[in-house]
């Protein structure tokens, strides 16, 4: 959720300062690219992933403080609410066997988190919306403590632009209307982000072809059909995360002024205009201006931190982030993929990973590019579709051979029979075991071809309990309890038996 801040309240002429200091950074990264100051390809991706804490009961747990007291790991940190951690595993460079060592270091960090969260009464579960969540623990008093209050500042200043409570209205099996105080709902869309770093002239086709595929990744991998104890979408986090952060009153709504939650409108040639966009159009939630000049800095040889224009971009959600960064005193651009719900498994993510890889780099290579065959309207309703019907959702893609055009297709058939050849491809090209590549892909061909996934599983499980005659209020939990621990089981989710396990006779 962003850099660090100091608490406090931002006059106007701090806002008119910082969109001062906004340009200048801009003009920095300007004249960064146009030196070819960023770093050389290295072919490294990172891995972020956010978790819930919950009780025995199945329920959230407030308690995320106490939890990483005990973690006593800087690969944990805090997120939004007192439910929700982050773990983030360091940079690897893609080839060899990195998906079975990314999988062996999640495992061993995620059994020792749950281990200590236990100690507490707690565990650890990777789900995209828990399914146990209510109004009543979504409100700011369930904030997460942070360095400078930065999650209480970034909700007051969300709040103070936005002018009134946040409507949450969503159609989907059932219907959610109800209304919100804070930001805080958002904290109930816990993620996976894929980082890939990229080199400036391959950064546009890397974007281009993460905007085109992030339907489809929605689409087997969605995790997230229950909120507020209602059924929803089959990913219920964009429709959700895109309304508790809005900062629009209903008329900016009907003027289209755009959302701070974007999939974007277009395709792009370049990095900078991603961030020149986000300065055009969004106004400053936290204008907090550091001394650095990024022009002396770069007169002298220097390498600018911009930390004003790397703060406002992460009050920007696009779904495919660009992002800046210094590492070892050198610059360097990344995309980061925000499209993918946590969980269900270690082997899911990983599965839904070497997907994503391998099938951009293999988009982002063609010939003739999927973003120059697909209108980008096309690619933004795909995301939509895939969103609220998940593994059944139908896509429009491009058509192969001479005559061209674009056409509906199952998203189970363009993953099988175009996009996993594709990601084969790609993960080739970036060097990768063929038996990383055939472990993980077969996991995503396996859910296309019995068509299960996180969201399938959870809804059916749920249905039916309510058959056997639980109630609503004991489903639910009673579904997260199983879902618990299958997810620490660690069989991949198509695997999985529907519905909960009968009771063991006593005696």
């Amino acid at each position: 959720m962003g850099e660090k801040v100091v608490a406090g309240s931002f006059d106007p002429s701090a806002r008119q300062r910082y969109r001062d200091k906004l340009r200048q950074c801009l003009a920095g990264l300007a004249r960064l690219l146009a030196e070819e100051r960023f770093d050389r390809p290295r072919n490294l991706m990172g891995v972020e992933i956010e978790l819930n804490l919950v009780g025995p009961d199945g329920r959230p747990r407030m308690m995320n403080a106490e939890v990483l007291e005990r973690i006593a790991s800087r690969d944990f940190q805090t997120e939004l609410a007192m439910f929700n951690l982050e773990v983030n595993i360091a940079p690897h460079g893609l080839g060899g066997r990195v998906f079975d060592r990314l999988a062996e270091e999640l495992r061993t960090s995620l059994a020792y988190a749950h281990r200590k969260a236990g100690e507490v009464d707690a565990g650890i579960v990777m789900i995209g919306i828990l399914p146990t969540l209510d109004r009543d623990h979504l409100v700011s008093s369930n904030l997460s403590a942070s360095d400078g209050d930065r999650y209480t500042v970034l909700n007051d200043q969300i709040v103070a632009a936005r002018g009134e409570d946040f409507a949450l209205d969503i159609q989907g099996v059932e219907h959610l209307a109800c209304t919100a105080r804070s930001i805080v709902p958002e904290a109930a869309c816990t993620s996976v982000q894929l980082h890939l770093q990229v080199t400036p002239d391959r950064f546009a086709a890397v974007w281009n072809g993460a905007q085109a595929v992030a339907a489809a990744q929605v689409a087997i991998g969605a995790n997230s059909p229950f909120l507020f104890g209602r059924e929803l979408w089959r990913e219920s986090r964009p429709p959700l995360f895109l309304q508790s952060t809005d900062t629009r009153p209903p008329e900016l709504q009907a003027q289209g002024v755009r959302p701070r939650t974007w999939f974007g409108e277009r395709w792009i040639t370049s990095a900078y205009e991603l961030f020149e966009e986000n300065l055009r159009y969004f106004p400053a939630l936290l204008p907090i201006c550091d001394d650095e000049d990024p022009t002396s800095v770069l007169d002298a040889g220097g390498v600018p931190r911009l930390s004003e224009l790397t703060l406002h971009n992460g009050t920007v959600y696009r779904w495919n982030r660009p992002v800046y960064g210094i590492a070892d005193g050198v610059p360097h651009l990344r995309v980061e993929n925000r499209v993918l719900p946590a969980g269900p498994t270690v082997t899911d993510v990983i599965a839904n990973a070497a997907f994503y890889y391998g099938v951009v780099r293999a988009l982002a290579e063609e010939a003739r590019p999927v973003w120059t065959r697909l209108p980008f309207e096309a690619a933004a309703a795909n995301f939509d579709t895939a969103c609220r019907y998940g593994i059944d959702a139908r896509l429009r893609w491009p058509r192969r051979g001479r005559y061209g055009g674009v056409t509906e297709v199952d998203a189970v058939t363009l993953v099988r029979e175009e996009l996993l050849p594709l990601a084969a491809a790609g993960l080739d090209a970036w060097g990768v075991e063929p038996a990383d590549r055939d472990l993980y892909l077969g996991v995503v061909e396996e859910r296309c071809r019995r068509r299960a996934n996180g969201a399938t599983w959870q809804a059916a499980t749920f249905h039916r309990a309510l058959d056997k005659g639980y109630d609503r209020d004991t489903a639910l939990p009673a579904t997260t309890r199983r879902y618990a621990e299958l997810m620490h089981a660690g069989e991949p989710v198509h695997t999985w038996p529907v519905g909960l396990p009968e009771p063991v006779p006593l005696g």
